[in-house]
């Protein structure tokens, strides 16, 4: 018992590291000025390939290349996988360094309710009625924001749908942290790598022309995106998945308040009303989760056999609100 509270304990502090890294990560992009957001996300691409390419040598885990070639279909949703989160990093760290680190942050905060959305269009998951109502209040939030900032939030939405996406295509591939990683920097590193050298060869690259602290900054991006996945991946067999869930919202808050405090970018009044509908949102499906996995939990524990008494989990589940299949 003591040696799992202590597993539980080190893998709460691996997830806290984890999104507290994501949570601050605004602060090293404009680090990588004067580069354009182009060249940093071609940098991240090389240099992540190299990093997970040495940790995946360090942990030996290499068979899954093998079984991986074999599967076409796997390769194309690797590929798919790849586009999508060329998109969500490329946006991130132009939004981060053009002064909507705010902005960015809310499409996190909404990702979850993006995700429940698309499982509910896409792959025919049954909301529960908390979990309708945190979706229709998150969609009067972006309709508040859209008429706030005179346009909708788009930098926000991308990020939210294309983060969706991207846990929809890799929930298929069912591969861990590290090799979906590697997988996906090896699909984006040849055209990552030819963008820099003709970058280069013209003339436009920043790598090597503002000493050698800024390239090693560039070509630190790779640990930057390698170091807080392998926390996520230590935590993520360590503590409970509900927990882990709760841990994701690090990581916007963080940037929430850097954007405010450290980057002190605008918050007007209308702003301020989305972003409350959007938390109020979070706390019903928070809640929601909690309730739930209570319930199942509990559900569990009196289907558990006892002997000498017959077992019968149908009338269990139902008698403790649990609907099967759900």
């Amino acid at each position: 018992m003591e040696k799992e509270e202590n597993e539980q304990r080190t893998g709460l502090l691996y997830g806290i590291g984890a999104y507290g890294l994501w949570g601050v990560v605004p602060l090293f992009w404009p680090l990588l000025k004067p580069a354009g957001a182009i060249e940093i996300l071609a940098h991240r691409m090389v240099w992540s390939l190299g990093v997970v390419a040495v940790a995946l040598l360090f942990v030996r885990r290499w068979a899954w290349v093998r079984e991986l070639l074999r599967q076409p279909k796997k390769l194309g949703l690797i590929a798919g996988a790849a586009a999508v989160i060329t998109v969500n990093w490329g946006l991130y760290i132009w939004s981060v360094n053009s002064g909507h680190v705010v902005e960015a942050s809310l499409g996190y905060f909404i990702n979850p309710l993006v995700t429940i959305a698309m499982g509910v269009l896409l792959l025919g998951e049954r909301m529960r009625p908390l979990q309708w109502t945190a979706v229709g209040i998150g969609a009067a939030a972006v309709l508040v924001l859209a008429i706030g900032y005179g346009e909708p939030p788009w930098i926000s939405l991308a990020l939210a749908f294309s983060f969706a996406t991207y846990g929809l295509v890799k929930k298929k591939v069912n591969l861990g942290g590290l090799e979906s990683l590697a997988a996906e920097t090896a699909v984006l590193f040849l055209p990552a790598l030819g963008y820099l050298v003709w970058l280069g060869s013209s003339g436009a690259s920043a790598f090597g022309e503002y000493g050698a602290g800024h390239a090693s900054l560039l070509a630190a991006t790779g640990l930057v995106t390698a170091v807080p996945l392998v926390l996520f991946g230590a935590a993520a067999v360590k503590v409970p998945l509900s927990t882990l869930g709760l841990l994701q919202y690090l990581a916007p808050v963080f940037q929430f308040v850097l954007g405010i405090v450290y980057f002190r970018e605008a918050m007007p009044v209308e702003r301020w009303a989305g972003f409350g509908l959007v938390w109020l949102a979070l706390t019903l499906l928070t809640w929601d989760a909690v309730r739930t996995a209570r319930a199942a939990r509990a559900a569990r524990v009196r289907v558990a056999p006892v002997p000498g008494a017959a077992a019968a989990p149908e009338a269990v589940l139902v008698a403790e609100g649990v609907k099967p299949g759900r």
